[in-house]
C-alpha cells in the first residue's frame, strides 16, 4: 500500500483528500502543519506528499525546500494561487507537480499516479553512483563487481540508500536493522558502519564522501552528486 502524506492546515481539506484517496488503496497520513509533517518524516517514510502552499508558521514553499534537503519523496503542491510565477516558483524549489484548488478528483488521482510512476525505481534494485543494490538476491555491486556483505551490513546499506540525506540515530538503526526490543550496544553499530565503509573503499567506491558520521547523533548517506 502506498503512503501519501497530506499536509494542510484545513482539517476539512485533509478529510476530503482522505475520502478521495483511501478507497483507491492509498494510506493517507494527515498532518495539520509543515512542522508536523517534518516531524513525521523523521521517523516514517511516505511515497508522496500532497503539500498545501498557504499555511501559517511555515508555508508550503519553505516546507518543500526543507523536505528536499533530506528526502527524495515526490511532492505535489496544492494551492488556490493560479499565477504563473507562483507555479514556476514551486517547481523550481523541487516540487514534482502543482495542482490548483478546487481540483477535480480524477485529475488529482491522475497526477498522483503520474508522479509515482516517474519516481518508481526498477523493482528490487537501487542504484547510486555506480553502486547497484539488488534486494531480491541480496547483492551489492560496484561497477559490476560484487561486494560481499553480512546480512546486517546489507540491511544497513539498504536503509541508507533508500533514505539518502536522512540522519539515522544509532537507536533507529538498531530498531530498523536488528528489530525492536533487541539489546545492542552503540559500538556494535559503529563497528558495522566501519566495516561497511572499509568494504566499499576496497571495491573502489569513495565511501568517506557519502557515508558520513553526524557527530553526537549517528550516520547518514549523503545524496550529493
Amino acid at each position: 500500500m502506498r503512503t501519501i502524506l497530506l499536509v494542510d492546515d484545513e482539517s476539512r481539506m485533509l478529510d476530503l483528500l482522505t475520502l478521495y484517496l483511501s478507497p483507491l488503496g492509498y494510506k493517507c497520513v494527515k498532518t495539520g502543519s509543515a512542522l508536523e509533517a517534518l516531524v513525521y518524516l523523521e521517523s516514517h517514510s511516505a511515497d508522496l506528499i500532497l503539500l498545501d502552499v498557504m499555511m501559517p508558521e511555515m508555508d508550503g514553499w519553505e516546507a518543500c525546500r526543507e523536505i528536499k534537503k533530506y528526502w527524495d519523496t515526490p511532492i505535489i503542491m496544492l494551492t488556490a494561487r493560479s499565477e504563473k510565477p507562483d507555479i514556476v516558483k514551486g517547481l523550481n524549489i523541487g516540487a514534482d507537480d502543482y495542482i490548483l484548488k478546487p481540483f477535480d478528483e480524477e485529475e488529482l488521482v491522475a497526477r498522483i499516479e503520474a508522479v509515482l510512476r516517474r519516481g518508481k525505481p526498477e523493482d528490487g534494485i537501487i542504484s547510486f553512483q555506480g553502486l547497484i543494490l539488488k534486494k531480491d538476491s541480496f547483492e551489492l555491486l560496484y561497477k559490476n563487481e560484487k561486494i560481499l556483505l553480512t546480512p546486517k551490513e546489507f540491511a544497513m546499506m539498504e536503509q541508507f540508500l533508500n533514505n539518502q540525506n536522512k540522519v539515522f540515530s544509532r537507536d533507529h538503526l538498531i530498531s530498523s536493522v536488528w528489530g525492536y526490543g533487541v539489546s545492542i550496544e552503540d559500538r556494535t553499530i559503529d563497528s558495522h558502519v566501519r566495516n561497511l565503509r572499509e568494504k566499499l573503499r576496497k571495491a573502489g567506491f569513495s565511501a568517506d564522501d557519502y557515508l558520513l558520521t553526524v557527530w553526537g547523533i549517528g550516520y547518514k548517506w549523503t545524496g550529493k552528486e
